[in-house]
């Protein structure tokens, strides 16, 4: 089964369990990249996937 490419805000919250406003804000900061398809913003898959390694090296580094 394929996954999707791209995925709605409301997508992102689920898959990583956060809320609007903070997603939105790792958006606006760098941390959580995204897209625009026309006035929407979406989240590449890798970008999750980027951000969820972001997290475990900050984890590791925080741990030492």
């Amino acid at each position: 089964m394929p996954t999707k490419a791209l995925y709605t805000v409301a997508e992102a919250t689920a898959i990583l369990s956060l809320s609007r406003t903070v997603i939105y804000e790792l958006m606006r900061s760098g941390r959580l990249r995204s897209v625009r398809e026309g006035a929407a913003r979406r989240i590449p898959a890798g970008a999750i996937a980027e951000y969820v390694a972001l997290l475990e090296t900050e984890s590791i580094g925080q741990a030492a």
